[in-house]
């Protein structure tokens, strides 16, 4: 039986959760203005692994109508399923919504979730806003080190080369996956001070972050 958007909103229609859960997968399947459409109905859907998985597919169909994507996307910030926000918030930046930054601020600093500011954290790096700059900062300073990590990520997608006296001091932390980040952001941020911490960690103990420097100083 072809997959259709007829029968891809019937199942959507369905009392039957695997129904609908097919409903959203099988839009993957349809041409991207038919997906959009259909993905919409299963965002408002009452259970949250349905709104997860139609949300998930934001980042790529959210291009059909940006306005009215950045308007599903902040309403499903507050969406009572902490996974349904972080996709909502990861689907933010890949479509580079910057009249979100707001509300992902102020989510960031409301939420209890881990989960949700790591994702906002990681989001701020694509969606590329200068505004971003604080909250980033605050963000080093976090007790969760997902979080950290994702901060020193970001700051390096943002390229603001003022990062780098923030980044520094993470090139000694005791976590080899902290370090390693904090060679791909200083490689992509790069200056004299970037090249500076680079070449001291292409002595790190852990082989990977090493060689990870090592190439990044042959780059540049």
């Amino acid at each position: 039986m072809s997959i259709t958007p007829a029968s891809v909103r019937q199942l959507l229609s369905s009392e039957d959760l695997g129904d609908r859960l097919r409903a959203v997968n099988q839009a993957r399947e349809l041409e991207p203005a038919n997906a959009f459409e259909l993905i919409q109905i299963a965002i408002g859907d009452s259970n949250s692994r349905v709104r997860y998985s139609a949300v998930s597919q934001m980042d790529t169909l959210g291009n059909q109508d940006l306005q009215l994507s950045l308007d599903v996307l902040l309403a499903l910030l507050n969406d009572p399923e902490p996974d349904v926000q972080a996709a909502a918030a990861d689907c933010l930046g890949a479509l580079k919504l910057r009249d979100a930054f707001e509300d992902l601020e102020q989510l960031y600093h409301s939420t209890p979730e881990w989960l949700v500011q790591f994702s906002i954290i990681a989001t701020l790096g694509e969606l590329g806003d200068p505004r971003a700059v604080e909250l980033l900062k605050q963000a080093l300073a976090s007790d969760n080190e997902l979080v950290q990590t994702a901060a020193i990520s970001s700051f390096g997608e943002l390229g603001d080369i003022q990062a780098v006296p923030l980044l520094a001091p993470f090139a000694s932390n005791s976590d080899w996956q902290i370090r390693y980040r904090v060679v791909q952001a200083l490689a992509r941020l790069g200056g004299t001070e970037a090249k500076s911490v680079l070449e001291t960690l292409v002595n790190d103990q852990v082989e990977a972050v090493a060689n990870e420097a090592k190439t990044s100083l042959q780059s540049t």
